[in-house]
């Protein structure tokens, strides 16, 4: 079974820039939608009278759990949609289908224990991950709760990976929006008028989530889809999942590790700055995902495109998509970067109304955000490493930046300033400037390569 006409016509001949336009523009609306969906809560739960900041900080707290479980859909979802791409350009549609099967199988594995994991040791959790007396209990509120959702999460995230893979990005849209629009109608809901607190927006969550689970699997066992969910492929798939966990473990490392940071950075920052401190991390974060969504919506919109034409041998297309892609990141970092710090005071005030977290955030985030403009050459690098089934690479930038970079300076710095709040934000951009650098002389050599064996010297 190949691809229908307009499908094959999408990856082989359209021009390329409106290919990854056609993929792409729905994925960023999809991203920027979920963007939504991931700070909403922050939000709503900042401005809850009387014990906002407070409870903010709680919930921020537990952004390293979540990143954990986003991270576990990653390591099977980010890898098996590429592979399943690669197979669908050589012709190989039996695969693609096996590789999908296989996917839902570990996912719904992973994600029960997950859920054991989460539910039985959340607390100990929460305190390694920076929560303190006064916010461990609103901690725990939100935390107990989203982890029955945790399923929802990894299916909705795993799944959809493949409905985009397949072309079908405005359908991958869908999913966000459903699961954004509820959210964003519970909260208020369960938060302020319910009088829930933290546990009506971790409700608000999974439910919303839930939505978008049963949207995801709806269409993949429909008739528009190419590649369907099979009962038969639920077993015969799992040895395909080896090679597709290799390909998905860089971004793995990348979402996992940002836990393993949001530690390091919460621990510093309660050691030298106290609770307002680690509040205002949630606000940089919250504002770094702004960033990063849709660039990485940019990014999962040509991802198809590459890897179709990677897998069927078209070196002149895998060239233009990645240019195309490195452009349009590129400029989109820099804009967004010059507005952060022209006015962090706007991105800083979403989150709080509390005067004295968002003084202190506004001034942190132009220090935390100070190579934010480099930012669409690591995502474009990055996803292409993905694309093309460079899974060592991939990899290798991956710990560059988070383990080999960051965390010591986060350790190091404050031992050199005087303003050790301030020296472990700084932390960030000068790993960021390091990773990048590295990142352009390594994709340099290693893309070369992987044009001239698809028969481009």
């Amino acid at each position: 079974m190949g691809e229908p006409l307009e499908e094959r016509y999408l990856f082989e001949e359209m021009p390329v820039h409106k290919a990854v336009a056609t993929l792409a523009i729905p994925t960023v609306i999809a991203q920027l939608v979920n963007m939504l969906y991931n700070i909403v809560d922050r939000i709503y739960i900042g401005h809850i009278p009387g014990e906002g900041s407070l409870a903010l900080t709680g919930v921020g707290v537990c952004m390293p759990i979540i990143m954990i479980v986003s991270a576990f859909a990653c390591l099977v979802s980010a890898g098996a949609a590429p592979r399943a791409s690669i197979a669908m350009g050589k012709g190989d549609h039996e695969s693609a289908e096996k590789i999908l099967g296989g996917c839902v199988t570990l996912q719904i594995m992973i994600s029960l224990a997950l859920t054991i994991v989460i539910l039985i040791w959340n607390r100990d959790l929460l305190l390694l991950f920076g929560a303190s007396e006064n916010t461990i209990s609103y901690a725990t509120s939100y935390m107990s709760l989203y982890a029955l959702g945790t399923i929802f999460v990894q299916m909705t995230l795993g799944l959809n990976a493949f409905i985009t893979a397949q072309g079908f990005a405005k359908d991958g849209m869908m999913t966000v929006l459903i699961g954004a629009v509820i959210n964003i109608i519970l909260d208020p809901i369960f938060i302020f008028a319910l009088h829930m607190g933290v546990r009506g927006a971790a409700l608000a969550t999974i439910l919303s989530q839930a939505c978008s689970c049963i949207w995801c699997i709806y269409f993949l066992l429909g008739k528009k889809t190419l590649l369907r969910i099979r009962k038969a492929n639920l077993r015969s798939g799992l040895p395909l999942m080896p090679a597709c966990v290799a390909l998905g473990l860089s971004a793995f490392i990348m979402q996992s590790t940002e836990s393993i940071i949001s530690m390091c950075f919460n621990s510093s920052l309660l050691k030298y700055g106290g609770d307002v401190a680690v509040g205002a991390m949630t606000i940089l974060t919250s504002v770094m995902q702004f960033a990063m969504l849709p660039l990485q919506g940019v990014a999962q919109g040509a991802q198809p495109i590459t890897s179709y034409n990677f897998g069927a041998k078209n070196s002149a297309r895998v060239k233009k998509s990645f240019q195309l892609l490195l452009i349009t990141s590129l400029t989109y970092s820099v804009i967004l970067w010059i507005c952060v710090q022209a006015f962090p005071q706007i991105f800083a005030g979403m989150f709080t109304n509390d005067a004295s977290l968002l003084a202190f955030s506004a001034k942190a985030l132009r220090i935390y955000c100070g190579a934010l403009f480099m930012m669409g050459i690591q995502i474009a690098c990055q996803m292409t490493f993905v694309s093309t089934g460079n899974a060592v690479c991939s990899i290798i930038v991956a710990i560059m930046r988070k383990f080999v970079l960051l965390i010591p300076l986060i350790y190091i710095l404050p031992h050199f300033l005087a303003d050790k709040t301030r020296a472990v934000y700084t932390a960030e951009p000068i790993a960021d400037i390091l990773a990048v650098t590295f990142t352009i002389i390594l994709f340099t050599v290693q893309f070369k390569k992987a044009l001239k064996n698809l028969g481009q010297a």
